[in-house]
């Protein structure tokens, strides 16, 4: 199951892209998460002595939602009846929690459980964090 982002299959980000915020649909009854999901993951590693910061790849192509309901849903009915889309492609870490959030807001998740998994809306961001 890939990726859609504008309707296209997603396969690659940008060097410009750090993440992403994104829709998984139950195509069965329409129930949909908001979530996000970075690129990269920042790991260090130790040579010669001197700790050395990198950016490893994330597990983005085979993510499907951190949500408990989401997840057993997939094991239920199985990843062929869920829809991935990309909705916002984003620069930065705080672009990615922005976006996550202020479409969760407009979207009014968490009034409406029978149409989303989201439980939480978790977010703190600062300006510094998206400019």
């Amino acid at each position: 199951m890939m990726w859609f982002h504008k309707g296209a299959p997603f396969d690659e980000p940008s060097d410009e892209h750090y993440g992403f915020v994104y829709t998984i649909t139950n195509t069965l009854n329409e129930k949909a998460y908001i979530g996000k999901k970075l690129f990269w993951f920042k790991k260090t590693k130790t040579l010669k002595g001197k700790k050395k910061r990198y950016l490893a790849p994330s597990d983005w192509k085979t993510y499907y939602g951190s949500s408990i309901a989401l997840k057993k849903d997939i094991e239920e009915f199985g990843v062929e009846n869920f829809r991935r889309e990309i909705v916002y492609l984003c620069k930065n870490k705080g672009e990615c929690s922005y976006y996550e959030a202020k479409t969760q807001f407009d979207l009014s998740v968490l009034m409406q459980p029978e149409r989303y998994y989201n439980d939480w809306i978790i977010c703190r961001v600062h300006r510094k964090h998206i400019l």
